[in-house]
């Protein structure tokens, strides 16, 4: 399973929508990773770092491994 954890797959585990995610993330109001603007570029690119998102959510960094592989499979079964 690949320990990169997308900011969609981030709002899922954290009950908000992904637009919340990539606002507060370039906001500054969401520590659960780093927000970046490609130099010269509208884009951004958004890295989540998975301890301090299992932080955010008070669970240890094995919980939130073991919700991402459920959220994974259940989106792999539809």
């Amino acid at each position: 399973m690949s320990k990169k954890i997308s900011p969609t797959e981030a709002a899922a585990l954290m009950e908000k929508s992904t637009l919340f995610v990539y606002e507060a993330m370039r906001r500054g109001l969401l520590e659960i990773g780093v927000a970046m603007q490609m130099p010269g570029s509208t884009r951004w690119s958004f890295s989540i770092s998975p301890s301090m998102l299992a932080s955010y959510l008070g669970i240890s960094t094995e919980e939130l491994f073991k919700r991402l592989a459920a959220l994974r499979e259940r989106k792999s079964v539809c």
